[in-house]
């Protein structure tokens, strides 16, 4: 579990880490450098997963050493899929990290979304729907690893 108290805002007592995968935690299907070692330290804390459409067929062997349940969704309708797969976490407790459009619902459902910006870009639907962006994954997972900086870009 994390605890995150924001001045002036939200607590957030957090539990599990929903991660999209292509263009968040990959590139092309292949995990970004940094993530393997983020999603270790992070798996300590929170329980993490990740939902991806596997666009690339290749989540299964990038993830297998990772400590995380992998979620491959269906053709139809992902946005609300990763949505009902949030709210079946207790969206309260969720933390999610995400690019695409088919992000947007988790993001706005979570106590915690963040958006990120990376070289596959972003939807500006999900990131008008994230608490935070970030132009990196580690920068998010940094996020949650350091203590304060959460703190200084939510605080009121």
């Amino acid at each position: 579990m994390l605890r995150i108290a924001i001045p002036n805002g939200p607590t957030f007592v957090l539990h599990h880490l929903v991660l999209d995968y292509n263009g968040t935690l990959a590139e092309d299907g292949i995990l970004l450098p940094g993530v393997a070692e983020g999603i270790a330290e992070l798996a300590r804390h929170l329980h993490i997963h990740i939902l991806t459409a596997d666009t690339h067929g290749t989540v299964a062997a990038q993830a297998q050493a990772l400590p995380c349940r992998v979620q491959i969704i269906g053709d139809g309708h992902q946005d609300r899929e990763k949505l009902a797969y949030v709210e079946s976490l207790g969206a309260d407790a969720v933390v999610c990290v995400g690019n695409g459009r088919n992000d947007g619902l988790m993001l706005k459902a979570a106590a915690l979304g963040i958006a990120l910006i990376q070289k596959e870009g972003a939807s500006v639907a999900t990131l008008l729907n994230a608490d935070v962006v970030c132009t990196s994954i580690t920068d998010a997972f940094d996020l949650l690893r350091k203590d304060g900086r959460l703190k200084a870009t939510l605080r009121n």
